[in-house]
Parts: structure tokens; C-alpha cells; sequence
């Protein structure tokens, strides 16, 4: 239950604040603007990462925690009560934000601006490089350290600056989800829910190749994991 909860919490938190950036931005005439909402989604992942990281891992994102079960680093019985979470915190986020400001910027909806396909390709391939970030500096299935906060919010913010004007740079299918319900803008939403997924599928066995680690076919750590040093 606990893990649930920081699951939840980490995630209504990445929804609230990063979308909420782009409905402020909307609403303000761009006195957020465009790098401000890239380094809020960025530097949100990072302290929730260091908030909840020892408590569920932080993953946040129904994507990361499939790459970690194909890592075999989290007990399949986690997933999906993880996303159920995940998806529960991130709606809550979008319907206090539609609450708060009305239905503005699509409440930050990831709608791509070029064609669908160019956007599946570049959200499938922004998801590898962020999955492979977080294979390499977590431990297990947690994403707890000094460092990995600041690698992979780095990474989430870098990612968003460049990407973010063409596909919106979700790699989160709960990101995405969230706001397309709540707004009612489902463009290509299907993009925002299987590139991300892809995305984790290649980026697997890229790092068991380079970083030598065996995905091992043997038993996945236990749902009962000790806290180890570090989304």
C-alpha cells in the first residue's frame, strides 16, 4: 500500500506540475515559456525521485515500470497495481488542474505537430534513451542515489527541450492519458500510448549489451526488497 501511495503521490505531482506549467504558460502568454515547462517536468522527476524513491522506486510512468520487468528487476505482482496507481495520481492531477483553470492548453495534452508517424518514431526513441538512463544509474528496480535524481530529470528536461515542440515529449503513457481524458482531446493519443512501451523494449536489451547485464531468467527480486542507494 505504501508503494501504491508513493506511486500515486509521484506521479500526481509530475502531472500537476509539468502540465501545470504549460496551462500557467497558456494562460500567462508565455511567461513561462517553453524551456520553463521543459525544466519543470525535469526538476519535478528529480525531487520525486529523492521524495519517494526509497519508498516504490519512483518510477511514475506505466512505461519505466514494464522496462523494469523486462529488466526482471521488480516482481511482476507490482505491475500492475503500479500502474493502476500511476494512472490514478496523474487523472487526479488533470481533473484539479481542469478544476482549477478550465479546460486551457488542453490541459497540456500531448498532441504531435507533425504527422502521427514522426511523432511515434521520436517519442518511441526518446523512451530507449530515458529507460537506458534509468537502467544505468538505478539499483533493482529503484531509482534511488545520490546522483540518479539529477541523471534522469536531467535527461527528462533535455529530452523535453528539444522534442517537446514536435511530439510533446511524453514518454509517459500516464502523462499522456491523464489529460486527453480530462480535456476530451484524444488526437493521436494511441502515439502516447504504445511508442513509450517500444521505446523500453529496445532499450532493455541496448543495455544489457553495453553494460554487460544478463537479464536473467531466474527469480526477480522479491516484493519485499531492502531499501538500496539514488524516477
Amino acid at each position: 500500500m505504501r508503494k501504491c501511495a508513493a506511486e500515486a503521490m509521484g506521479t500526481f505531482c509530475l502531472v500537476f506540475a509539468g502540465t501545470g506549467a504549460v496551462v500557467v504558460n497558456d494562460l500567462t502568454g508565455g511567461e513561462v515559456s517553453h524551456v520553463g515547462v521543459a525544466v519543470t517536468f525535469g526538476l519535478v522527476v528529480m525531487a520525486m525521485i529523492y521524495a519517494v524513491g526509497d519508498v516504490s522506486g519512483a518510477h511514475l510512468n506505466p512505461a519505466v515500470t514494464l522496462g523494469f520487468l523486462l529488466a526482471r528487476r521488480v516482481d511482476p505482482r507490482r505491475v500492475l497495481p503500479y500502474i493502476l496507481s500511476q494512472l490514478a495520481g496523474a487523472l487526479l492531477a488533470s481533473a484539479l488542474l481542469y478544476f482549477m483553470f478550465g479546460n486551457r492548453a488542453s490541459l497540456g495534452a500531448t498532441i504531435p505537430v507533425g504527422s502521427a508517424g514522426q511523432s511515434f518514431v521520436l517519442e518511441a526513441v526518446l523512451t530507449a534513451m530515458l529507460m537506458f538512463v534509468i537502467l544505468c544509474v538505478s539499483t533493482g528496480s529503484k531509482e534511488v542515489g545520490t546522483m540518479a535524481g539529477i541523471a534522469i530529470g536531467g535527461v527528462v528536461a533535455l529530452e523535453a527541450l528539444f522534442a517537446g515542440p514536435i511530439s510533446g515529449a511524453s514518454m509517459n503513457p500516464a502523462r499522456s492519458l491523464a489529460p486527453a481524458l480530462v480535456g476530451g482531446n484524444h488526437a493521436a493519443l494511441w502515439v502516447y500510448l504504445t511508442a513509450p512501451f517500444l521505446g523500453v523494449a529496445i532499450a532493455v536489451p541496448v543495455w544489457s549489451l553495453i553494460k554487460g547485464e544478463r537479464v536473467k531468467a531466474g527469480p526477480v527480486e522479491p516484493a519485499t526488497d531492502p531499501v538500496k542507494a539514488g524516477f
